[in-house]
């Protein structure tokens, strides 16, 4: 299956205890641009939905003023979100052409990945956008420092946005941006003062671009992120963190977390492809935080799409053409206590080509 415009666009918004995220999702639920969008949140008292801005409520569907759909999860997520499709086609609910679901401040956004990503019903009705990740500018450096959760919500995110700007210093605000584009180079940093963001710069994140009508993979990707070396080896303990001159912290989570693009000259059979993925998910899937990635295999003159967050990996997705001349096979990785040289080992072992195997930063 690949992505297309048939398939509903879903993005998941993450983010701490106390990260703004109420206050982000209560301003979303505002915007005009929210209009024909259902959100999937986890209890209503926790959003704190104005009643003024709400214009019905029938069976746990609330309709708001600006013409989004609000629901709690009932129970199950792919029932809840099941259910909302089946009463979207029977139009029993307004019609919806984008959903967002978000997790409790504790949650790691991991399992909800897993769910849109493995199971046939919604995989054939839904398709992940992205994940946008809420981080308190006051205090998210003292939780990156205290809550992994935090750490790993920022690390697998799309999207970035700094909350709460307008009570932190300058200083702060600068050395948190500093600290979490090192700990994900390629997800954009927002500001949100009071939760004001517009919507358009969290939204339309995935592979799908639904501007082009195409799947725009380099967009995807935006593997020129990690094209500085210094960056993506911001993991090494002696680094100078933040330009501070900043040591190792054993309170600092990310320093256990590496960002990186692996570039592969050579065509890849497939099957060795699939046994590498296999291996690193059987062994290291916990570590493996997230990867997306572009594959020039043996077998095709077409690209292969592969996306994985921990033990899960989408199916493979066929591209109709490369997005540019360079037919070199492109991963980014985002791991946790997993070195580059050692998914590269992993890789070049299985090979059977393995000592001409060619990587490049």
């Amino acid at each position: 299956m690949t992505e297309s415009a048939e398939l509903l666009p879903v993005s998941v918004i993450t983010g701490f205890l106390g990260s703004g995220k109420t206050t982000l999702l209560n301003r979303l639920l505002q915007h005009p641009d929210m209009a024909n969008t259902a959100v999937v949140i986890n209890e209503f008292g926790e959003i704190g939905i104005d009643h003024a801005l709400v214009e019905s409520a029938d069976d746990d569907v609330i309709l708001m003023s600006s013409g989004c759909l609000c629901c709690s999860i009932r129970g199950d997520l792919v029932d809840t979100m099941r259910d909302l499709y089946v009463r979207r086609a029977k139009n029993e609910i307004p019609d919806f052409d984008r959903m967002v679901i978000e997790t409790t401040g504790l949650a790691d956004p991991a399992p909800i990945l897993h769910t849109l990503m493995s199971d046939p019903y919604l995989m054939s009705r839904y398709r992940l956008d992205g994940v946008v990740a809420t981080v308190d500018a006051v205090n998210g450096g003292g939780t990156l420092d205290r809550q992994f959760e935090s750490v790993k919500q920022a690390a697998v995110a799309d999207r970035i946005v700094l909350t709460k700007v307008d009570a932190a210093e300058a200083d702060t605000v600068n050395d948190l941006s500093r600290r979490l584009r090192d700990l994900n180079p390629a997800a954009p940093l927002h500001t949100a003062a009071h939760g004001e963001i517009e919507p358009s710069l969290l939204f339309n994140a995935g592979l799908y671009d639904p501007e082009t009508k195409t799947q725009d993979v380099q967009r995807w990707l935006r593997e020129e992120a990690y094209a500085d070396d210094d960056v993506h080896s911001h993991h090494d303990h002696g680094h100078d963190h933040d330009g501070h001159g900043h040591q190792h912290d054993v309170n600092r989570h990310d320093d256990s977390i590496t960002a990186f693009c692996m570039y592969i000259d050579d065509p890849l059979p497939w099957s060795d492809v699939a046994t590498w993925l296999e291996l690193m998910t059987t062994y290291r899937g916990d570590d493996l935080l997230r990867v997306k990635g572009l594959l020039n295999v043996a077998e095709s003159d077409k690209p292969v799409v592969v996306h994985g967050v921990q033990h899960m990996f989408h199916p493979p997705v066929q591209l109709p053409e490369w997005p540019s001349e360079d037919r070199r096979s492109r991963l980014v990785f985002i791991t946790r206590d997993l070195d580059r040289s050692v998914v590269e080992s992993m890789l070049t072992a299985l090979t059977a080509r393995g000592e001409s195997l060619k990587y490049a930063d």
